[in-house]
């Protein structure tokens, strides 16, 4: 396991692009990104790593324009609204969605 963070989109976007060389799955906060940045969103399509994005607050209880996000339909899952609790839900689900990409 790896982590990392940045306030920077194409660091985050290399990071991503990095993640090919040794996860199997990835789990990320994309924060303000998330509702405006395609890059991040076409280097999750590109590196087709099962990942889960994850928020701290319910973004959906928030201001409309940040009920939508851009990277969630790459993504196989969206937690949000729990808090630091939502890391720990998407790292016990991660050995599924790596089975999963074995079974294909």
């Amino acid at each position: 396991m790896r982590l990392f963070q940045s306030n920077h989109e194409g660091e985050i976007v290399e990071a991503i692009h990095g993640a090919l060389d040794w996860a199997e799955a990835l789990i990320l906060n994309p924060a303000a990104y998330t509702h405006t940045s395609v890059a991040i969103r076409d280097a999750l399509a590109t590196v087709r790593l099962p990942a889960i994005e994850v928020h701290l607050s319910n973004i959906y209880a928030r201001e409309e324009f940040r009920q939508h996000s851009l990277t969630a339909p790459v993504c196989a899952g969206v937690i949000s609204g729990f808090g630091a609790h939502g890391y720990l839900a998407a790292l016990r689900l991660v050995p599924e969605l790596v089975r999963k990409r074995g079974d294909r």
